[in-house]
């Protein structure tokens, strides 16, 4: 968690009112993992001996799909601003056969931490690169008020890599150094005359103009991908040497808004210290990461299976010892998974829990059984939540100058509909909704940029729409 006062704030009681506000009913699952994320906050609180055997109780999440068991996991990580990645089970094979490996939800979830923490950095310097992207700006708009400089000098690596691949090396640097050295002429003039562009180019004033910029690109490195594998576990040698190489200068030819944008990436990145942001990253992914391992129960064996079962029991070991704690390599440097929340979560319609292999069992001691929704969850799910699918339906509909109103006896209307059509076919749970109400407002949505008369939905709205399609199960099975 980041920051003590917020972990502070983020007591158990708190985190499942939280999700209260995004996911209907399903308070066991809620409360099992508030509880697992406050044990992290009070593990940091324990003295250091201690503090590396207490390791995370990771949780099973029994129930079918549809009722909100990834937006459980999905929302309280964004809650507690934990690095958070989805891998579905089905996607790794065992060892020896074609297939993504499973260390591999490991680096995707420390990509993820390296995402996040470069955003946090590219936030703290973003005043510092805007101002900065904006002398540069100036700096094409009136090159003779470019300020007097040193002009840089050779780079040595640059000098040693053209001792080995050419001297096309060499020449890029010092073409490279010639581009950027100044012309001088910071005079009283040439300083008024940068005031006065300061003032335009913030302003807006020059946004449409068009310029001519170069941009840097990564240059490539002769060398491809060494080894099979290297894509994932330590990348490609031009990834590694990247930073050695000189940069290739691009001349693109943009307006001064999006010469802005260019030169701020630029200037963020230069005030990133990428090196700091790995560490930080690797630090989370392996303290505060969670994995959430959907679709666990296909590829729990059953009893007397054959045939293309025969890998499953094998996927089963291979995570094995990512949950119960390994060091996994990535391409920004190896990362413990002793400390990392594992959530997995299936319907185990055709298995049952006690399908998985003993050890992966013992992995998961919390288990939690989550309810099949109800059409007054239904009802719920469609008025209650911050992002209530009728609020988005009548925002989405108002841009084209459309107003919906959705009554209370549609809305119920609605709700038994889903619920008949989960019933007749098969239960999707909440997800039903969506293609109810698509269903539902298909001609308004066709028509809204044309017609812009106001909609009531109301109990007869919803009949006349849908009763037809609802009453012929073979119809909805297709349709809804």
């Amino acid at each position: 968690m980041n920051g003590s006062v917020q972990a502070l704030e983020l007591t158990p009681r708190n985190i499942v009112a939280e999700l209260d506000k995004y996911i209907v009913g399903q308070a066991k699952a809620k409360r099992a993992v508030a509880i697992a994320m406050r044990n992290r906050y009070r593990r940091e609180r324990v003295r250091e001996d201690l503090r590396p055997e207490i390791i995370p109780k990771n949780i099973l999440m029994i129930g079918p799909t549809g009722v909100g068991k990834t937006e459980i996991a999905r929302r309280l990580a964004s809650l507690t601003g934990a690095p958070f990645v989805k891998v579905e089970a089905t996607k790794y094979t065992e060892v020896g056969y074609v297939g993504r490996d499973v260390e591999s939800m490991v680096r995707d979830l420390v990509e993820q931490a390296v995402r996040m923490v470069s955003e946090e950095r590219r936030a703290d310097v973003e005043e510092v690169a805007k101002k900065m992207a904006v002398e540069r700006v100036i700096d094409v708009l009136h090159p003779e008020t470019r300020p007097p400089s040193a002009q840089g000098q050779p780079n040595a690596l640059a000098a040693t890599l053209g001792s080995i691949f050419g001297n096309n090396f060499q020449g890029q640097q010092q073409a490279q150094n010639q581009a950027a050295a100044p012309t001088p002429g910071a005079t009283a003039d040439a300083q008024k005359t940068r005031e006065q562009a300061r003032s335009d180019v913030e302003r807006g004033f020059y946004d449409v103009r068009l310029v001519e910029i170069e941009v840097e690109e990564a240059s490539s490195f002769p060398i491809g991908v060494i080894g099979p594998g290297m894509d994932q576990g330590g990348g490609d040698i031009g990834e590694m040497l990247g930073g050695m190489l000189p940069k290739k200068r691009v001349h693109k030819r943009v307006t001064v808004l999006e010469a802005r944008c260019i030169f701020e990436q630029e200037e963020a990145a230069k005030l990133i210290d990428m090196d700091a942001v790995k560490r930080e990253a690797l630090r989370r992914a392996g303290q505060n990461g969670i994995i959430f391992i959907d679709e666990i129960d296909k590829v729990a064996g059953r009893e007397g299976a054959r045939g293309p079962d025969v890998s499953r029991e094998g996927v089963q070991r291979d995570i094995l010892p990512i949950v119960e704690g390994s060091t996994v390599n990535t391409k920004h440097g190896p990362v413990k998974t002793d400390h990392i929340l594992f959530i997995a979560a299936g319907a185990f319609h055709m298995s049952k829990p006690s399908d998985l292999i003993p050890e992966l069992q013992g992995r998961f001691p919390i288990r939690v059984e989550l309810d099949s929704l109800t059409a007054e969850d239904f009802k719920t799910i469609l008025t209650q939540p911050k992002n209530a699918l009728t609020e988005q339906y009548k925002a989405l509909l108002a841009s084209e100058g459309v107003d919906v109103d959705f009554q209370a006896d549609g809305i119920e209307q609605l709700a038994q509909f889903a619920m008949q059509v989960n019933d007749q076919s098969e239960n999707i749970g909440a997800r039903r909704l969506h293609t109810v109400l698509e269903r539902l407002l298909e001609d308004v949505s066709y028509d809204a940029p044309e017609k812009h008369d106001p909609v009531v939905v109301n109990a007869e709205y919803v009949r006349m729409k849908l009763q037809d399609i609802v009453k012929n199960a073979d119809l909805s099975s297709y349709i809804l």
